[in-house]
């Protein structure tokens, strides 16, 4: 699944997390620091408007970003030269990183547009002199432009995603075709090669992306987050929290994702066996296509009650975690409204800040979230990589894994039966 494309796919991931740590640590103890003392420091009220691109303190990190994807890049390039998707799996990786980064900027940008809008909306709905229909106009000329630069980005991004994640697919269905000798007694070889890679590749996109994305939006909400508790000094019940809302993003995240992980924990294997008993039920279908005694109704009968039986127990087990599930996005959409009453009712925050609160924990705590909202997609690309691990045991000359070696001996044993069979 993964050195079909990537160059030493275990030292190439472990170095990537490394090597994020060294240059996100080395930009905050050191790097920042000399861009501050060389006078690339970010102006006190941050832009709004595209200009923000432009500044010269978004310049510098920009151009640090750049030399740490390239040493990054150049170094796996000399060390996989001889890996025939190295272009692809290091380079467009490092591509997808950057302009995700920018992304998020995006956000950022918006995210300052939030304070001189939603205190021009107070302004006005309170009757404030000199405010004119301009004034909004203008406001929502500087978003429009935003937004279409957004969206341009999106979409390019998109398109060179979806090229990027075929490349991949073409890589694991080439590796396994050409060890198809080794793998074809394999229960639903052919789907595996076919289906499996497709579905792979296609959650592992949406993955990938999203799980990037959250990484880089807490890379820089977390620390717009930090600034922003500074309004925020008391909490109901608890009383006064230094930075609260940065520990507040952190705790209530962290207890949605372990609630769900731990009411999710038997999904995985559901989904992997359905995919099973699906699967047995489709290929004794195939067979009754060309074999009169194939698909009688009594072995189907007994295929499709195992799918029957088993979908019963997902539909089961789906219940409770989607209590669980509802229950918190639903307790996540209130609270922290919740958290900021002692605030609101002080009148310490405009409403300008309080959107810009709203956005910025929305963002660390989404990111945060991650395996919320993605839980379910999580589960379907482990059921995933259970099926295309018996394809690695098998090109390693491994053992299967045993629900495969359950099924070749039930295979064998009703050969065996056909084989003895009175004619």
């Amino acid at each position: 699944m993964f050195h079909s494309f990537f160059p030493k796919p275990k030292l190439f991931f472990t170095s990537a997390v490394v090597w994020a740590f060294i240059a996100i640590f080395g930009w905050y103890f050191m790097f920042q620091a000399l861009g501050d003392s060389l006078g690339y420091v970010m102006p006190e009220q941050e832009p709004y408007d595209l200009s923000y691109f432009v500044v010269p303190a978004n310049l510098y990190f920009y151009a640090y970003l750049a030399a740490c994807l390239s040493l990054f890049g150049a170094f796996w390039t000399v060390a996989a030269k001889d890996h025939p998707w190295k272009y692809w799996s290091i380079w467009g990786s490092l591509l997808i990183i950057a302009v995700t980064y920018f992304g998020v900027q995006v956000s950022v940008v918006i995210n300052n547009f939030r304070r001189p809008f939603g205190d021009l909306l107070q302004n006005a709905l309170s009757k404030q002199p000199g405010i004119t229909a301009w004034d909004f106009y203008s406001l929502q000329i500087v978003f429009a432009k935003l937004v279409f630069f957004s969206m341009a980005v999106s979409i390019l991004t998109d398109f060179f995603t979806s090229h990027y994640v075929f490349r991949w697919r073409t890589a694991m269905n080439n590796f396994y075709m050409s060890k198809w000798d080794k793998l074809r007694h394999i229960e639903g070889a052919s789907q595996r090669v076919q289906e499996d890679t497709m579905r792979f590749s296609a959650t592992v996109e949406g993955l990938g992306i999203t799980l990037i994305n959250s990484v880089m939006t807490l890379v820089v909400f977390l620390p717009i987050l930090f600034a922003l508790s500074s309004y925020v000094s008391e909490l109901p019940v608890i009383g006064e929290v230094p930075h609260a809302l940065f520990w507040l993003a952190i705790l209530w995240s962290a207890f949605g994702t372990i609630l769900l992980a731990t009411v999710g924990i038997k999904l995985p294997g559901l989904n992997f066996r359905n995919q099973r008993v699906e699967a047995a039920y489709r290929k004794e279908l195939v067979y009754g296509e060309d074999h009169a005694e194939r698909a009688d109704p009594v072995t189907v009968k007994e295929l499709f009650g195992n799918v029957r039986k088993n979908y019963f127990r997902m539909y089961w087990h789906y219940l409770y975690f989607n209590v669980a599930r509802y229950f918190y996005i639903q307790a996540d959409a209130v609270f922290l409204l919740l958290m900021l009453v002692p605030t609101i009712v002080a009148g310490k925050i405009t409403y300008g800040i309080y959107q810009q609160i709203a956005t910025a924990f929305g963002q660390v705590s989404n990111s945060f979230q991650y395996l919320v909202n993605s839980w379910t997609t999580i589960i379907e690309l482990l059921s995933i990589h259970k099926r295309l691990k018996a394809f690695e045991a098998a090109i390693d000359d491994k053992p299967l894994p045993e629900i495969d070696q359950r099924y070749l001996k039930r295979e064998a044993e009703d050969g065996e039966l056909a084989a003895n069979k009175p004619t």
